[in-house]
């Protein structure tokens, strides 16, 4: 009897040893990029230690650069369905998923990258980036400067005409893609994993490309040429899936948010240092750095900036934010 009774209460007590063992279970957060030794590879290192500071071993972070878990798409479409937790990307590769990334990449809007941390770190419009994206399902909880546009090309080039006919990899936006036909270059995009590949076998003769890119994927032992074309300071973002943010305790998404934040202030003069250095790796290793030419220069900047007038018009998703999001930077650079 005394026996049975012992069994009965130790069955008894299952469901709160259950409840018990599960709020106490450890959750796992993989954060996927396609790059690394990167200012998207650093901002994942610091928000990892920032996290666990706040948090301890609550959340186990495990780091997936240069497109361990798949290719751009695949990752993009990991993080929207949950296999993923969370994807470090330039806002280009995102436009896919939702238009509105394109106002981050519209030609000209931010002419330093003093411009884009001033617009991210902005208490007001913080919090509305944070949570844009929310009808998709993605919560933003990082966002900062990536590097400069250059166009790496297998052959130099000095002269916009000298751009006709090549095939050059793109990002996914729009505000890559028709640029680069508009100077009569064929866009391609592509995942990071295929343009290497691609670049050997002839099929592209360039790609436009952040500095930081080219040296740690080691595109010197390739070709030698880039052009410092420079028409659009790159925006990289942190995205988690929303479900699975919500499913965490409320200390833990504090935790995730602030944590999101320290690392981009950390790491933000980090990654200006990273790209001028990646200019001299550059160079140490054979590479040459092509300038257009003042007048040139001036007129393909006239020209994207109509034209991304032109799209951003097309859309009103996309104007509503790009406006918003142009205003936010004027007031502040003329501060």
């Amino acid at each position: 009897m005394l026996r049975a009774v012992a069994i009965g209460t130790a069955l008894g007590l299952l469901p709160m040893f259950a409840v018990t063992g599960a709020a106490q279970a450890q959750a796992t957060m993989k954060l996927a990029s396609a790059t690394i030794n990167d200012v998207q590879h650093e901002w994942q290192k610091v928000f990892a230690a920032e996290l666990e500071k706040r948090i301890g071993d609550k959340v186990k972070t495990e780091i997936y650069p240069a497109s361990q878990l798949g290719p751009i798409p695949r990752m993009a479409e990991g993080v929207l369905l949950g296999t993923i937790e969370a994807f470090t990307t330039p806002t280009s590769f995102m436009t896919n998923v939702d238009p509105r990334f394109q106002a981050f990449d519209v030609p000209g809007l931010f002419k330093s990258p003093q411009d884009i941390h001033n617009a991210v770190h902005d208490p007001e419009y913080r919090a509305y980036m944070e949570t844009m994206f929310l009808d998709k399902g993605l919560r933003v909880i990082g966002a900062l400067y990536n590097s400069p546009t250059v166009v790496f090309t297998m052959k130099p080039v000095t002269k916009l005409e000298e751009m006709k006919g090549l095939k050059i990899r793109t990002f996914a936006s729009p505000m890559q893609v028709k640029p680069m036909e508009l100077l009569g270059a064929a866009p391609l995009p592509l995942a990071l994993t295929e343009v290497i590949p691609a670049l050997q076998n002839g099929g592209l003769d360039g790609l436009l490309v952040g500095m930081p890119i080219l040296t740690s994927f080691k595109y010197y032992d390739i070709g030698k040429n880039i052009t410092d074309l420079r028409f659009a300071e790159i925006v990289s973002v942190t995205v988690v899936n929303e479900d699975w943010y919500q499913s965490q305790p409320e200390d833990v998404q504090k935790a995730i948010s602030e944590a999101g934040r320290a690392a981009e202030e950390a790491v933000y003069p980090w990654g200006i240092a990273n790209v001028e250095k990646t200019y001299k790796v550059w160079t140490d290793n054979g590479g040459v750095v092509n300038q257009l030419s003042a007048e040139e220069q001036a007129k393909m900047e006239k020209d994207f900036a109509d034209l991304s007038a032109t799209l951003v018009a097309a859309d009103p998703s996309v104007k509503v934010e790009y406006d918003k999001l142009k205003a936010l930077v004027d007031a502040k650079a003329a501060k």
